[in-house]
């Protein structure tokens, strides 16, 4: 693969920042060998992220997602690994990336990440920039190309250590994270048949851009819908026996009480992103708004609200629709109403002791590479992901492991640091040693 002249002028620099942080490290002479290794094969890494990052792969340009699938299938495929690219008919998406290598020692581990971006083909955004020597741009550097390439170059490190052929290890590479195909069950069963398999599940998104920080809980996110209904009637009758309040006022009743009850609930979040109310309402197709029409004299007959919650535990997540459930039923007179939640959406990934040993375990790999400590993620900054599908089925699981130290994750100003590209790859590298040696 060729390098731009913009990628030429942080080479040099990356290099420098690596090999310093080799130099304090506290490692066996295998787990020095898996650094060294990741240097060797940096320049290349960077290469294969500008490469993947210029191909557009919003979710439903399907082409450019199969496109970056082939480009890391060729690189896993000559790394010794059984790859698969999966179809996505079933339910309209591009299809996943899958690959796998069954050794004999260590634990079974699933590795995540996924090819999709948000940037469709309209989207002014769609090249690999340098803003400075460290600083990159582009779509899906972070969110997250950069996170499936830290696989491939710790991948690589460990096959040139002789480790990778003993490892079994499947990564999954999804072509619809960003947004999911219909149904659920069919979109993400390569990702919970990989977990059914698993003992050990590592996420490389980018959590909350802090290279210091691992996500070790998830909030889920499901879809909820209120319809509420009313007396029509003549707005001079209005709180009268026979009118009741109307369908507005039942609304406000209950979305009011929502927030009373709910909002001080640590780590829950719902919120109404839409409403419709007046005498008809009429939702898009899509779900993303409509129309309605009312009187300022006219009781109004109808509302519809559409929102999202979300919840760290499956636990919480039934407390707060219990509650929900029973507010609706408190109707004001002559008004009804109805709460029904999707029953699709992602889980959250539970806070387990699994997880959090997971996470101490990364933590002193990182601080013997001289990375420094590691700490969890507060949930509310680490939105849904596919790892979340893991939840319930892995013994341990952590997510967060990708490219760090950007911003602006889904948007036209989105960077990443590629100083914490060869960091996250050692860690990784390293991680999966140790975790292997630790069972064998």
């Amino acid at each position: 693969m060729k390098t731009s002249k913009c990628m030429n002028s942080a080479i040099a620099v990356l290099f420098c920042f690596v090999f310093a942080a080799t130099l304090n490290a506290q490692t066996s002479k295998k787990e020095q060998q898996l650094v060294d290794a990741v240097d060797t094969h940096l320049k290349d890494a960077l290469s294969l992220l500008e490469t993947s990052v210029n191909i557009n792969s919003g979710t439903m340009n399907f082409e450019g997602v199969q496109e970056v699938g082939r480009l890391y299938q060729k690189e896993l495929d000559a790394l010794g690994f059984k790859t698969e690219l999966t179809s996505g008919e079933a339910y309209n998406r591009a299809g996943h990336l899958v690959a796998s290598i069954e050794g004999k020692k260590g634990p079974k581990i699933v590795m995540i990440g996924h090819l999709d971006t948000v940037f469709e083909l309209d989207s002014p955004f769609q090249e690999f920039q340098m803003r400075n020597d460290s600083i990159v741009e582009g779509p899906g550097v972070a969110d997250m190309k950069g996170g499936d390439v830290i696989i491939i170059l710790a991948i690589k490190a460990l096959k040139d250590a002789g480790l990778l052929k003993d490892m079994r290890i499947k990564i999954v590479m999804t072509g619809d994270e960003e947004k999911s195909g219909n149904p659920l069950a069919l979109s993400k069963k390569d990702v919970i048949d990989a977990a059914q398999w698993a003992d050990i599940a590592l996420g490389f998104e980018n959590g909350d851009n802090n290279p210091k920080t691992i996500v070790v809980a998830r909030r889920g996110s499901s879809d909820w819908k209120l319809k509420v209904k009313g007396q029509p009637a003549h707005s001079s009758q209005v709180f009268s026996e026979k009118v009741g309040v109307g369908a507005i006022y039942e609304t406000s009743r209950i979305l009011n009480a929502f927030y009373e009850q709910l909002s001080e609930e640590k780590d829950l979040t719902f919120n109404p992103g839409f409403m419709l109310g007046g005498t008809e309402v009429s939702i898009n197709t899509d779900q993303t708004g409509g129309n309605a029409f009312g009187k300022n004299n006219v009781v109004s007959q109808a509302v519809e609200v559409h929102g999202d919650i979300r919840a760290v535990s499956l636990e919480q997540l039934e407390r707060a629709k219990k509650t929900m459930h029973a507010i609706v039923a408190e109707n004001y007179p002559k008004t009804s109403a109805e709460l029904i939640f999707d029953e699709g959406g992602y889980p959250p990934l539970d806070l387990t002791d699994g997880n959090t040993q997971l996470l101490a375990t990364y933590n002193l790999v990182s601080q013997d590479l001289g990375f420094g400590s590691i700490e969890a993620v507060n949930p509310r900054n680490a939105g849904a992901a596919d790892i979340s599908f893991t939840s319930g089925y892995v013994d341990m699981a952590i997510d967060g492991m990708g490219l760090t130290g950007g911003s602006g994750d889904h948007t036209v100003e989105e960077t990443a640091n590629l100083n914490r590209l060869a960091e996250k790859a050692k860690v990784t590298a390293v991680l999966l040693y140790r975790l292997m040696a630790k069972q064998k």
